[in-house]
């Protein structure tokens, strides 16, 4: 335990004092204890001595309770989709070329119009080529590879061509991760036969740094995400807890709202041998024992649930809200939305997707593992899109626009799918990794990959202070 409450300060680039440290381990719980602590510090703290710490249990929200706040200017349920993020009805692709090619002239196109706010003006790739003085250009990522001499050689694409692009080994952008199917910016110097360019700069739309502004929203948000119910190794009785938790703290505590960011349950047929894995085989009752869980939940609670890899819906991302031939047994307290979608819940904006993606990034990029989600929420951000990467495990479904790009910066960005819990701040925007109701599963231990499960996120509206419940 000791090293694993280290490492999670160090992936803030934060040491604890010894003293700071015996104080963690003496909590119940450190690992939560030291997440809930460091989302209070400064960011630009990088030392936390034994006084930090006893300043965190005496003012803050010490041992993962939520500080009940009485209510004042208590408003009804303000909790909406964003139009234009829900792909739910709106789907109208077909597969065919045309499909594919407007698909990707809208992630282009879109995040084109990012780039230039940061850049300027941009030449074409054709004309870029033809001048003699250093130029910007724009476009998406074909190809990407490391020569032999140590350099990084591109291929960008726009609609008017295609260029080389090197990066010197002696570049300090030579570290910055760069995959298929990203858009970018390029500032270089072409060659004089036109045949490439020698970049200098590397642009991205990226994500503007602003401060949360508090509001009087008292209300908090929680998530719950990849439930698997119908798995044998759902885990009920901390489910139950939760659930009882819910019913006894979640009205004093302002909690008006649950995101259930995907894989709800367990599925059919999502990977070989899952049938041994069941405890529920069917589809349509898995659907149904979901919904007598959640009509256990407070009444006054507006839960919003969006589907997964494992759930009833097509696998292609963006993916539809479920269907009522699976959802007719919920309570009307439940709002069904697509993966991924944004929804504005008292004039904040959440980003929420299950995040299959995460598969991508890992397999594609070697510094990025399953056991840091948060690092890769932030690659996504930085390049304003979910699902960059074409071709992999993630299916995308090409339709009119593509919507997995960050369009507008969001408020809070949450992700699940990794079955890992955590938490950070990324330019004030708030970002979760959801855990998991779920123990280890027998492909889980083949790996060595151990869940967090069975611990809430949950967000202050007004404030964006994050708590991370333990059950």
């Amino acid at each position: 335990m000791r090293s694993e409450v280290l490492n999670l300060a160090a992936q803030r680039s934060m040491f604890l004092s010894p003293e700071a440290l015996e104080l963690v381990l003496s909590d119940p719980e450190p690992k939560m204890f030291i997440r809930n602590m460091l989302s209070f510090i400064a960011d630009d703290s990088i030392f936390i001595g034994k006084n930090e710490v006893l300043d965190f249990i005496s003012g803050s929200l010490s041992k993962n309770e939520v500080r009940p706040v009485a209510p004042k200017n208590k408003r009804q349920h303000d909790i909406s989709v964003i139009p234009g993020t829900d792909v739910t009805g709106e789907s109208t692709c077909e597969g065919k070329i045309e499909d594919f090619s407007r698909f990707f002239m809208n992630r282009y196109n879109t995040i084109r119009d990012m780039l230039k706010k940061h850049m300027g003006s941009a030449l074409s790739i054709d004309k870029a080529m033809s001048v003699n003085r250093e130029v910007h250009v724009i476009g998406m990522v074909s190809e990407s590879s490391i020569t032999k001499n140590g350099h990084r050689m591109l291929t960008l694409e726009d609609d008017s061509g295609s260029c080389r692009v090197l990066i010197s080994k002696d570049s300090p952008f030579i570290k910055d991760i760069i995959v298929n199917d990203e858009v970018i910016g390029i500032g270089g110097s072409p060659t004089r036969d036109g045949k490439m360019l020698f970049a200098n700069e590397v642009i991205r739309p990226g994500v503007t740094t602003e401060p949360w502004e508090p509001s009087d929203s008292v209300a908090s948000v929680a998530f719950l995400s990849d439930i698997h119910v119908g798995s044998h190794t759902f885990l009920e009785s901390r489910w139950e807890s939760m659930v009882s938790w819910l019913k006894e703290n979640a009205k004093t505590a302002d909690l008006d709202y649950l995101v259930l960011p995907g894989d709800v349950v367990d599925g059919i047929g999502i990977f070989p041998g899952q049938q041994g894995e069941l405890s529920v085989d069917d589809i349509y009752q898995q659907y149904h024992v979901l919904a007598e869980h959640l009509k256990e939940i407070p009444d006054h609670i507006k839960i919003v649930l969006q589907p997964g890899n494992h759930d009833a819906v097509r696998p292609a991302e963006p993916q539809p809200a479920l269907s009522e031939v699976f959802s007719r047994s919920f309570d009307s307290n439940v709002i069904l939305t697509a993966n991924p979608v944004c929804l504005d819940i008292e004039g904040r904006r959440v980003l929420t997707y299950h995040g299959r993606s995460i598969d991508d990034w890992v397999s594609g990029v070697q510094r990025l593992t399953y056991n840091d989600p948060i690092s890769i929420m932030k690659e996504m951000l930085e390049r304003r899109h979910l699902a960059p990467i074409y071709g992999q495990k993630t299916a995308l479904a090409p339709e009119k626009k593509d919507y997995m790009v960050i369009d507008k910066r969001p408020d809070i960005f949450v992700t699940g799918h990794v079955h890992g819990a955590d938490t950070d701040d990324h330019k004030g925007i708030r970002l979760i990794a959801a855990s998991t109701w779920q123990d280890q599963t027998d492909f889980q231990r083949m790996h060595n990959f151990n869940p967090e499960p069975a611990i809430m996120p949950i967000v202050h509206l007004g404030t964006g202070k994050t708590t991370m419940k333990g059950f």
